[in-house]
């Protein structure tokens, strides 16, 4: 597969698609999810391989969850599209204007990025996240899904790239790394000359491998500790529905719990508690300070090293017992909690302690990390969640996939 090929098809769709009126992007996001739908069948046929092949290599039960595609997520993702297509087109908007003493006229102007190279693992929803985004955006993208996913990938990029005929635009708008080889990602990290940024989906050694190889710039996200933290102000009851669904609800998700942290004074009730309401779902794995707390758990096991730096991606919580929010904090701060992170409290000099202290991408009060999500925030979907601090972070939406432009307007004005 030639690569360079595919970077130069992509370049030239990219500055066709600068100048797509958004009549035309929003027409060819609605063949895309009309095709979604019209085409389920050979979707979920191709899906159902893709699972097959998952089981017979051992996957686990958390990432063939982040594999699998059914009537009601196909449908969630085809709406998502939809929900695209009502969102501003951010191209051509100006960010701020004003009018120079000399007269000149200044403003800065979205434009889109170029092309954006996507590396991702498991998630064929995300082919449609990121083709609907860049499309929008005005942006050109070469997708490289995993192995795990290549079945479920090709039947996707088909109704992609029907769309995009369909209402006249490059085919080449959205491109597929259609060989596996590992060979093929270091030559696109290597693509500068025609692709602008790097975005991995994945676990942190797809990240690394990234950010350590690329020439490109790499948005780094979608990795992280989650934590929540319950305080000894805390609504004890309401907490616990809050902690059940952010650990539960879809636990293969980047943004569910992993490391519970509970006040001390509130440790033998609440922790109590929440064993009994979790006791056929999950797995603790307990500090010391916490296995007191947790003696009527069924599945329960001392926390050894590493396990509080370990994100989950199934029904297992990590769990300790602090003292106050500066603990917490510090917990946080040594086990990297840089994606979602949430505080119960009905005490706001604590809220926002923690609002101000965590380094976290998203910080909740009183609220499910669940919620670090591109629709659920009202972007239509998500390219990524970025945990990076510069350019991006959290959820990246439309404004995320573009860049600016200085334009300056004046009567015949020379520079004296």
């Amino acid at each position: 597969m030639d690569l360079i090929q595919l970077g130069q098809s992509a370049k030239h769709a990219s500055f066709a698609l600068a100048t797509t009126t958004t009549a035309t992007k929003n027409q060819a996001l609605a063949i895309m999810a009309d095709e979604l739908e019209k085409q389920s069948k050979t979707i979920l046929e191709a899906n159902a391989i893709d699972i097959q092949n998952g089981r017979e290599a051992g996957m686990s039960e958390a990432l063939l969850d982040r594999l699998l595609l059914n009537e009601a997520r196909l449908s969630a993702i085809a709406d998502d599209v939809r929900n695209v297509i009502k969102l501003s087109d951010p191209i051509g908007s100006e960010l701020d204007s004003r009018v120079l003493e000399n007269g000149l006229a200044l403003s800065r102007r979205r434009v889109p990025l170029g092309v954006v190279g996507v590396i991702y693992e498991a998630r064929p929803n995300v082919t449609i996240d990121i083709a609907s985004l860049c499309l929008k955006t005005g942006n050109a993208s070469i997708l490289r899904g995993g192995r795990e996913t290549f079945h479920s990938n090709m039947a996707l990029v088909k109704v992609i790239q029907t769309a995009l005929e369909q209402a006249g635009l490059p085919a080449a708008s959205v491109q597929y790394i259609e060989k596996p080889d590992r060979e093929l990602v270091s030559q696109l990290l290597k693509l500068d000359e025609y692709v602008d940024m790097i975005i991995p989906r994945g676990g942190a050694g797809l990240h690394k491998m990234c950010k350590e190889n690329s020439t490109i710039p790499v948005i780094i996200g979608g990795f992280g500790i989650s934590h929540v933290y319950v305080d000894e102000s805390a609504d004890i009851e309401r907490s616990l529905t809050v902690v059940e669904n952010s650990k539960v609800q879809r636990p293969s998700a980047c943004n569910s719990l992993d490391t519970l942290l509970v006040h001390q004074s509130i440790a033998d009730e609440f922790l109590g508690k929440l064993a009994h309401q979790l006791n056929d779902k999950i797995e603790f794995v307990a500090d010391a300070s916490a296995l007191p707390y947790l003696t009527n758990a069924t599945k329960l096991r001392e926390a050894i090293e590493g396990d509080f730096d370990t994100e989950w991606l199934a029904f297992i919580l990590g769990v300790k017992v602090v003292k106050d929010v500066d603990e917490a904090i510090e917990h946080m701060r040594e086990h990297n909690a840089s994606h979602s992170d949430a505080i119960m409290t009905n005490d706001l000099n604590n809220a926002e302690r923690f609002i101000n202290s965590a380094g976290s991408a998203a910080v909740y009060v009183n609220a499910s990390t669940r919620f670090t999500d591109g629709a659920q925030f009202g972007l239509g979907a998500e390219v990524a969640v970025s945990t990076q601090k510069l350019h991006a972070r959290g959820p990246m939406g439309l404004e995320e996939l573009t860049s600016y432009k200085w334009v300056g307007k004046g009567d015949y004005l020379p520079r004296p």
